[in-house]
Formats: C-alpha cells, structure tokens, sequence
C-alpha cells in the first residue's frame, strides 16, 4: 500500500475544477439554445430560489 495520497485541499481543487468545467459546459448549451425544455425549466426554478435566498427574508410593513 505505497499509493501516492491526495490532500485534502487538492482533492477538492480537483473536484471545484471538474464542477467548474460542467457548469461552464452547461452554461454553454444552455446559450446556445441546446439543452432540454425540462432541463431549462429546472434550473429557471433553481435560479429563483437562489435570488429569493439571497434577497433575505422579507419583513412585513408596519
């Protein structure tokens, strides 16, 4: 068992450029009119939730 071992930090560099490379993939197709009506409507949804969140909780008028 004299396998090379991977920190930590490099595992997740490897694992964030992946993503980064998927994402970007995805974001391309997506431009480009190429990816699939139910893939689109999904990430609209996701997009929504994600400005909802970072807009904070809304507080009533008083």
């Amino acid at each position: 068992m004299s396998a090379p071992v991977i920190s930590r930090e490099q595992a997740f560099a490897n694992a964030r450029r992946v993503l980064d490379e998927a994402r970007f993939r995805r974001d391309r197709d997506r431009a480009a009119g190429r990816l699939d009506p139910a893939a689109e409507l999904v990430l609209r949804r996701i997009e929504r939730e994600q400005r909802a969140q970072a807009a904070g909780p809304r507080r009533a008028a008083a």
